[in-house]
């Protein structure tokens, strides 16, 4: 099924919003997950770490992701657009931007326990290049992306 990338948010809304999710009283399961060329990182929220201790893991990933590719591009999946499951997007995510040098891919998923109404799922494309993110965003917003 083709991918279709809509319209990216700004990094900064983005965190905006993992903000406020993290510090609602809403329980969540969650996980972060960085995938780079060489290496992958996965953090889990398990029901023994507190919301603050998942969101100070998160932020050391995010911190150490920016250090490495510091142009970045945020998807926010939804229901409402009917969007592909997460895993689906990351994965043409991983595929498209293999062109590029060292780009990482990280996936964030928040889902309510009791509801779906506060979920959050991102998709950080992480370049090293601001020409490199340009030229992904110009090639591949708003266009269906067929499968590989």
């Amino acid at each position: 099924m083709a991918v279709f990338f809509r319209a990216f948010i700004p990094d900064a809304k983005a965190f905006e919003m993992i903000e406020e999710r993290l510090s609602s009283e809403t329980d969540f399961d969650g996980y972060f997950n960085v995938y780079g060329i060489k290496d992958e990182v996965t953090i889990s929220w398990t029901p023994a770490i507190s919301a603050e201790e998942f969101k100070e893991q998160v932020t050391d990933a995010l911190r150490s992701t920016w250090e490495k590719a510091r142009f970045w591009l945020v998807h926010q999946r939804s229901d409402s657009r009917n969007d592909l499951c997460i895993n689906e997007i990351r994965n043409a995510a991983i595929r498209l931007s293999r062109n590029y040098q060292q780009t990482m891919v990280a996936t964030l998923c928040l889902l309510g326990r009791s509801d779906n109404k506060n979920d959050l799922e991102l998709i950080f494309l992480c370049f090293r290049e601001e020409t490199e993110c340009r030229n992904f965003r110009v090639r591949y917003e708003g266009k269906f992306v067929p499968d590989a």
